[in-house]
């Protein structure tokens, strides 16, 4: 597997971290066992971690490849760097003797890479895009979210490379082939999973205990990256909505954030988080709206099920693995209605979908929410049962057979 901008062993709420960490590593976890040898090819960004790590289990392995400076880099330089990244895996496997059956890689520039070492050995290639360039450039709304031609040109190589491509949902099939021009017979659908033995629903006195909340208060919890297309703006001003129409009065509740990091310094912190706790000052919110920072994955599931509802306001998601993580945990999702959360969150069952950039009608979902202790539970109950149909263990195994077929 190639996965090269983000480690799967990163903890999550980083600036490129989140569902396609969890994907890499849970989907190598499950394979293990299937007797699918897995190993995991990652840039390198820190030079004191070791740069073979055997986390995943079953001998599967992350292997950090030097390729550039061993720190951060952003996005757009990353591209310059996919040669060295190449030349260093051709390197590792040389030293180690190793021939592989085939590679499953993640985002485009991964694929850039994929379609080299496919070249080379002979190999066919699975490709996964986990986000698109051309919807993200949909839901822009300046010159600096927009992506850059660089990315929309390697993804139509992948696209055209690739032996297969898993997309996540039927609306990601759709945009590959209204917006790609994919072949669609080269396509097949298979959405992530979610480790049933880590997340389901913990008593709620027992989680709010762990993270510290006290029982008798309400929660609204959102997590993932903190960047524009996320909609935290439009949470937040949901938040200033619920306010003055005196909810917090009648039924008192908070919102926290996981996902980034507040604490940096002003010079450091990112424009977005910046740009957020602007708009909590702005309006007042500062006893409302906490943000946490990141959160190690084993702690989620607590946080989860401490919450009232969690909060998904994105712009665009091919997937939405958080919506999926939180109904696992019987907490119901309040998601706008795009990409694969129209697919996941099924409305007025398993939670509710609104409009995107609608702060009013996300405002009038959540309140509905609070205020039904009854309805709450209901919905959490239902959202358990659902996403027991996105065990890790069927997913894999759909997964396994995809490998199996695409090497005969």
């Amino acid at each position: 597997m190639l996965s090269y901008h983000t480690c799967p062993l990163a903890t999550l709420g980083g600036k490129d971290t989140g569902g396609m960490n969890v994907y890499v590593r849970e989907l190598t976890r499950y394979l293990g066992p299937m007797g699918i040898q897995v190993d995991v090819f990652t840039r390198s960004q820190d030079e004191h971690i070791p740069h073979v790590l055997h986390d995943l289990g079953y001998g599967n392995r992350v292997v950090h490849v030097r390729a550039g400076p061993e720190t951060p880099v952003q996005k757009p330089e990353l591209i310059k760097y996919v040669p060295e990244f190449v030349e260093g895996i051709e390197e590792f496997t040389r030293a180690k003797g190793l021939t592989y059956d085939l590679i499953h890689s993640h985002y485009w520039l991964s694929g850039l890479a994929a379609i080299s070492l496919k070249l080379q050995w002979d190999v066919p290639l699975i490709q996964m895009f986990h986000t698109l360039g051309r919807m993200k450039q949909r839901v822009a709304r300046s010159s600096e979210e927009a992506e850059g031609d660089y990315r929309l040109i390697g993804e139509e190589e992948v696209i055209g490379k690739a032996d297969r491509i898993v997309a996540a949902t039927l609306a990601e099939l759709a945009q590959l082939q209204w917006l790609y021009q994919a072949d669609p017979k080269k396509i097949i659908v298979i959405p992530p999973g979610v480790d049933l033995s880590h997340f389901y629903p913990i008593p709620t006195d027992e989680a709010k205990e762990f993270i510290g909340v006290p029982p008798c208060e309400r929660n609204l919890l959102f997590v993932g990256r903190i960047e524009p297309l996320k909609g935290i703006d439009t949470l937040i001003e949901a938040i200033v909505l619920l306010r003055d129409q005196g909810e917090f009065e009648l039924t008192p509740f908070c919102l926290t954030v996981i996902g980034g990091d507040p604490e940096t310094s002003q010079e450091n912190m990112s424009n977005e988080m910046a740009h957020l706790q602007e708009l909590r000052a702005k309006y007042g919110l500062n006893n409302l709206v906490t943000f946490l920072g990141k959160r190690d994955q084993d702690t989620l599931p607590y946080y989860y099920s401490a919450a009232e509802a969690v909060v998904v306001p994105s712009q665009y998601e091919s997937f939405g693995m958080v919506a999926l993580e939180a109904m696992a945990c019987g907490t119901p999702v309040v998601a706008s209605q795009v990409g694969g959360l129209a697919f996941l969150v099924q409305d007025g069952i398993t939670g509710y979908t609104v409009p995107t950039s609608d702060p009013r009608a996300l405002a009038d979902r959540l309140q509905t929410l609070i205020k039904d202790p009854d309805l709450r539970d209901n919905m959490g109950k239902q959202a358990a049962e659902f996403a027991r149909n996105f065990s890790w263990q069927i997913i894999a195994e759909r997964i396994s057979s995809l490998y199996l077929e695409t090497i005969k």
